[in-house]
């Protein structure tokens, strides 16, 4: 069964409202879920509004299995990382396992955090260095490691703790256009790791720590894996600013951060504006929707 909240039990006390303003000040990416209209009988009235994020949720449209289904479909809109708008139409009835029998049109808006999304694999020295320093920068990382011993008591809370016995299924978690950083002790991790992300061909970045033998000997096995030369260039090893020399982990854990800060700025410039759904879209399912009303009212 889907967690609704994973940080707390119960909803939130906070209005729709006080949490949209509390996820974007965080820089968190976030859904607000506004029911545009209804027909027949419905839990709750037009214009009710809940907020759901990666983790929690906030107010509510009545509950049942309508919220449920609501949560779920924003919680999957989030995933894709990008701003949107989505008009869905749930029909409260057997399919829903409700018995009002009404129909309600939720309006879905994804409001994309504009920092970029980084995964860490690995817990080892390099990183204990690095994310101290992320911790102070616009980055949202998860930090990945199958050895829960490694992670420190505090992170910074921009950085949630993953602590999983296969990283490599973590690839598949990650959000469109994450960044991927790969620190691993275990090379054969590292491949792995390297292959699964250029497999998901929809990566922001790949960087794999290592030296320019290493980087040859991956560049050869992928090329052997049946993987193009295009596909091949999109990892970056060894990976670092190249006029940050020193090979102790606080210094290549400041030429990497010093990479990562060029390319989330690359990526703050490159930014689309936000576009909201266009009018003539929700008009022509609102008056689809009170038509529905009407005839069931004459049929009445």
């Amino acid at each position: 069964m889907m967690m609704l909240n994973i940080s707390m039990q119960g909803l939130h006390k906070h209005s729709w409202l006080q949490a949209a303003t509390e996820l974007e000040q965080g820089s968190e990416t976030y859904v607000i879920i506004t029911l545009l209209g209804a027909a027949g009988s419905t839990p709750r009235a037009s214009g009710t509004k809940m907020v759901v994020s990666e983790n929690n949720i906030y107010a509510t449209i009545g509950g049942g299995h309508l919220e449920f289904k609501a949560i779920k479909h924003a919680r999957q809109l989030i995933t894709q990382g990008e701003t949107c708008q989505q008009v869905e139409n749930f029909q409260l009835g057997a399919s829903l396992g409700q018995c009002c029998g009404g129909q309600v049109l939720v309006l879905f808006e994804v409001f994309a955090s504009d920092n970029m999304h980084l995964d860490i694999y690995g817990a080892g020295h390099v990183a204990q260095a690095l994310i101290p320093m992320l911790g102070q920068l616009p980055i949202r990382v998860r930090w990945i490691d199958s050895r829960a011993d490694l992670f420190p008591e505090q992170i910074p809370s921009n950085v949630q703790k993953v602590v999983d016995e296969a990283p490599v299924d973590q690839v598949n978690n990650a959000v469109k256009n994450t960044a991927s950083l790969i620190l691993t002790h275990n090379h054969q991790l590292d491949f792995s790791l390297t292959q699964a992300v250029i497999k998901r061909a929809d990566s922001l970045w790949l960087g794999v720590i290592g030296s320019e033998t290493k980087a040859k000997k991956f560049q050869y096995r992928l090329s052997q894996r049946g993987f193009t030369d295009a596909q091949v260039q999109t990892m970056v090893c060894p990976v670092g600013l190249k006029e940050v020399p020193g090979k102790l982990p606080m210094e290549v854990a400041i030429s990497i951060a010093g990479q990562l800060v060029e390319l989330y700025q690359s990526v703050q410039v490159g930014l689309p504006k936000q576009q909201g759904k266009e009018w003539k879209t929700l008009q022509n399912n609102l008056v689809q929707l009170s038509a529905l009303q009407s005839n069931k009212s004459k049929v009445g």
